[in-house]
């Protein structure tokens, strides 16, 4: 029976992917669909003027930045709940649970009901999101070289439901047809689909994901769950007003930083073992840098969405499409189709002893960054006398941000389970997010400064402030791509002998 499986039953599998690895694979792809569907929509619709919520693009990317940082803020408290309570599995189930209210709420009166649904959405993946990526781990024993390929798929996981929702939800949004409410009810019903798929597939993956109080009776352990459930609820109104008044997330942010550096402090020195506490330096080495990346990379979802919105002609290769579905697509897209190519090529390399390492990956990764971005600012030179300019090229700098994506990304999520420790594994794929907190708070940041303070502006001044900003990003993606590899020797030391 399925419930009897041990661990070492299910790490002891055949062929290169272990089966539960395709199940967490659907659940991550549903969730996916309805997190990017929604991230697709966020700014352009608090930008609508007629029916959203009627902000300026300073305050949409403000507003973009706030959200998105919550969001992955969430999934480190979500993490660490997780590890010490909860267990992946009910934590998983909780988060879901509420991910899908919150977006029936905003479905029920986008522009009545959006902050309040927001605020469900945000704890909902707080607490769903790292602990799948801990379970993907646990599945590999420590020194199984599948592990990488795993998390490749996993990430395919991730990618196909972007593709989806990205597309599935802004068309419904901007459609006269449908309209906002349908964009939101179609993420919701994308997760009641998922958080089925995990329910008939959960008893497959044995004690993977169960709580870490077994060993407390049941009436200790489910006082310490409900505490769990109703800290999260009782948060509501403070993430509420923090999303209407992003002057508060700023106090948030500077709290929360802090406080998981010095937790991460103190559980590391907690760690007897010389070795472990090296590779949690050497884990924290990547997450600094993952918050450089994703204040540039999350652009996407913020100033490249208003870009794409106004100055971007809907014309690609030989057909017209709306501007909006390409930027919140074709980066999932190119990830869908060259991940595999680019897992083939390392591997090509490895064999003649060639492939860079972790630490190398990343800094190339930056490098195609900046290259990104100098392709993003080149499309000035495209543009018309009314400020609008190529889709091609457009598209073009998205292929480039791809490949840095995938030499960071998915081996990112490997390293976190690789360099951790098992008891802090939840953890520190929780920091792993809340870098992702900073770097998407830093992207509403930078994107508000990209914006014309003017909301009449024409879009010839639009598009000269973007462009203007894109060039600096260029330009700091690739000091940090150059820092990263000088400075990988050292890292590589601390890393011993995880690769």
């Amino acid at each position: 029976m399925a419930e009897e499986l041990t661990l070492e039953q299910i790490q002891d599998f055949k062929g290169k992917y272990p089966k539960q690895l395709w199940y967490l694979f659907l659940v991550e792809m549903w969730e996916r669909f309805c997190f990017y569907g929604m991230r697709g929509v966020l700014t352009i619709f608090m930008a609508d003027k007629i029916l959203g919520l009627s902000l300026s693009d300073k305050d949409a990317n403000l507003k973009y930045g706030a959200i998105q940082a919550f969001v992955y803020a969430f999934t480190f408290i979500g993490g660490i709940f997780a590890d010490k309570i909860l267990g992946f599995k009910k934590s998983l189930l909780f988060g879901g649970l509420v991910m899908i209210t919150g977006n029936i709420i905003i479905a029920i009166s986008p522009q009545n009901f959006f902050y309040l649904g927001i605020t469900l959405s945000i704890i909902g993946t707080g607490f769903f999101k790292p602990n799948i990526s801990s379970m993907v781990g646990e599945l590999y024993r420590e020194d199984d070289t599948r592990r990488d390929a795993g998390f490749g798929l996993f990430y395919s996981g991730i990618n196909i439901g972007a593709l989806l929702g990205g597309a599935v939800c802004v068309y419904l949004g901007k459609s006269e047809n449908f309209g906002w409410s349908y964009a939101f009810l179609a993420a919701a019903i994308v997760m009641i689909i998922g958080l089925i798929t995990f329910v008939l597939t959960k008893k497959s993956l044995g004690p993977i994901g169960d709580s870490p109080l077994l060993h407390l009776n049941s009436t200790k352990r489910t006082t310490k769950e409900i505490l769990v459930y109703a800290g999260a609820l009782i948060s509501i109104p403070l993430i509420f007003i923090m999303i209407k008044n992003t002057d508060y997330t700023d106090y948030f942010m500077y709290t929360i930083g802090p406080v998981a550096i010095l937790y991460f402090l103190y559980e590391m020195l907690k760690e007897k073992d010389v070795k472990s506490q090296k590779k949690l330096i050497a884990a924290f080495v990547f997450i600094l840098f993952s918050i450089i990346f994703w204040a540039f990379f999350e652009q996407s979802g913020g100033s490249l969405a208003l870009f794409a919105q106004d100055n971007l002609h809907p014309n690609l290769l030989f057909f017209d499409i709306d501007p909006n579905i390409i930027n919140n697509t074709s980066n999932s897209l190119f990830v869908i189709i060259f991940s595999p190519l680019l897992g083939l090529l390392w591997l090509a390399m490895a064999k003649k002893k060639i492939e860079p390492n972790t630490l190398i990956k990343f800094g190339i990764g930056f490098l195609f960054l900046a290259a990104a971005f100098y392709t993003f600012y080149y499309t000035r030179f495209f543009a018309d006398a009314d400020g609008k300019t190529s889709l091609n090229i457009f598209t073009l700098a998205y292929l480039i941000i791809t490949f840095g994506e995938l030499c960071l990304s998915p081996i990112g999520l490997s390293i976190m389970t690789k360099l951790s420790p098992k008891r802090l594994g939840g953890m520190m794929m929780g920091m792993w997010f809340l870098a992702s907190a900073y770097g998407q708070y830093a992207a509403g940041l930078l994107g508000a400064g990209m914006s014309s303070p003017d909301g009449d502006a024409s879009l010839l001044v639009k598009l000269q402030g973007y462009t203007d900003g894109y060039k600096q990003l260029a330009i700091y993606a690739l000091i940090a791509g150059l820092a990263l590899i000088i400075i990988s020797p050292l890292i590589r030391k601390l890393m011993q002998e995880v690769k």
